[in-house]
């Protein structure tokens, strides 16, 4: 049976665990999980999985991911009331598929 790498061999700094790598990536300005996916050599989806997982780290340190909405390209409806990470896949209003990606930042400290 083949071992799948759940990760890129991509350099990293020494003792620097993915999250970190995320987190630092955050505290240099808004980006999207896509943006967050080439910085670290993951894919989307798992960049969405370790934001979660980063929310809830941050928080209990007293910080705060921000999160600016996704926002529909069509009818420029804002999904402000929208709990999850990840990019929705359509409008409420006009069911148009044409969605901004959220964009995600942590300030520094």
């Amino acid at each position: 049976m083949k071992k799948h790498p759940s990760q890129s061999d991509a350099p990293r700094e020494s003792g620097d665990t993915l999250r970190h790598a995320i987190l630092a990536a955050l505290e240099s300005g808004p980006l999207t999980a896509l943006d967050l996916s080439a910085e670290v050599h993951i894919p989307e989806k798992e960049v969405v999985d370790h934001l979660e997982h980063l929310r809830r780290t941050i928080t209990a340190q007293g910080r705060r991911l921000i999160v600016t909405p996704s926002e529909c390209k069509k009818c420029g409806f804002v999904f402000d009331k929208r709990e999850r990470l990840s990019r929705p896949g359509k409008c409420p209003v006009c069911r148009g598929e044409s969605i901004s990606a959220p964009r995600y930042s942590v300030p520094r400290s």
